[in-house]
């Protein structure tokens, strides 16, 4: 038998540890996905791209920024997801996210702003035309989907409190409530959840404020009732269930960033060529797919999203 040392193994055949951590569902989904080719049946990840039984959003304009590949099913993004305050495991928060309540709901602005302001989510579902924006999503730990978000650029919103001219980054926070999010009783990060980006990417027209999935309001597990996407970057960078924004001089301190500063880095673009610690960057696998396929730059976004970063090293800023 042969008997291979750690040295002999490509960075690229370890397992990640978030995928040991949950090698049963992985094992689950392999082995539909192998019925499904053997059988020639319909997916047994998803089967429907039915929504569920949220508010209906009206006709929605679909954005010219949406990609032409096919979406991923609403079963499939409602039932694999990373929510840390609903658990660790991909399952947890389609399982546990029932005791969040998304109405009513308030979203406060402030920090760096001439006219600091508190939404209520009817507010936010009125303040801009809604959109469909189908966007490719990427998680760090290799895995990814194609999402049609509801949603408007998060611009809009940022341009009604006028932010001053020292603000240069964003930071936003998630709800914090352990009754309601059950999760947040654990050390697995410290909470409430933070996330940042600089004020020249928040106002970038790709970057959303999500209040939408496939035609309806979001899930509760998918970040209801108001969320962030930024397609060109790692799904962590999406904060979910937000009730506050700050407008701030310097670089806010992020949750993943304090876990881990050496794995997680404040602008976590997506880049094959910087790989996380514990495994490669270069591939990533779609959700219902089996075969791997190359990460692109930026997700595949950089046409529009690379000039925010000339000049900048993005393996030291990764």
């Amino acid at each position: 038998m042969l008997i291979r040392k750690p040295s002999d193994i490509p960075g690229s055949e370890i397992t990640s540890e978030e995928t040991y951590r949950h090698r049963r569902a992985f094992m689950v989904a392999g082995a539909g996905l192998i019925a499904v080719a053997a059988l020639g049946l319909p997916k047994l990840l998803g089967g429907t791209t039915t929504p569920g039984t949220g508010e209906k959003l009206g006709t929605l304009k679909k954005s010219s920024f949406s990609t032409s590949e096919p979406s991923n099913s609403f079963k499939e993004i409602s039932t694999y997801n990373n929510f840390y305050e609903f658990g660790t495991s991909k399952e947890d928060p389609a399982r546990n996210a029932h005791t969040l309540r998304p109405r009513p709901w308030t979203l406060k602005i402030e920090g760096e702003c001439l006219k600091p302001r508190t939404f209520s989510i009817d507010d936010l579902l009125k303040l801009a035309p809604l959109e469909e924006r189908i966007y490719r999503m990427r998680c760090v730990e290799g895995w990814s989907m194609v999402i049609p978000w509801v949603g408007y650029p998060l611009k809009a919103l940022l341009d009604l409190v006028q932010p001053k001219s020292t603000a240069a980054f964003v930071e936003f926070s998630t709800l914090m409530d352990p009754k309601q999010m059950p999760g947040q009783a654990s050390r697995a990060l410290n909470w409430p959840y933070k996330e940042g980006l600089r004020l020249d990417e928040a106002n970038h027209p790709l970057c959303i404020l999500g209040l939408g999935l496939y035609g309806q309001t979001l899930p509760n597990q998918n970040g209801a009732p108001v969320r962030l996407v930024v397609p060109w970057k790692y799904g962590f960078k999406g904060a979910k269930s937000i009730v506050n924004i700050r407008l701030v001089k310097s670089m806010p301190r992020t949750a993943w960033n304090d876990a881990n500063p050496s794995e997680y880095g404040f602008y976590s673009n997506v880049n094959p060529g910087v790989d996380h610690p514990r495994w490669s960057q270069a591939t990533e696998r779609r959700i219902g797919e089996f075969k791997k396929r190359p990460t692109q730059m930026f997700n595949g976004y950089g046409d529009q999203v690379a000039a925010l970063y000339a000049g900048l090293d993005l393996k030291r800023n990764f």
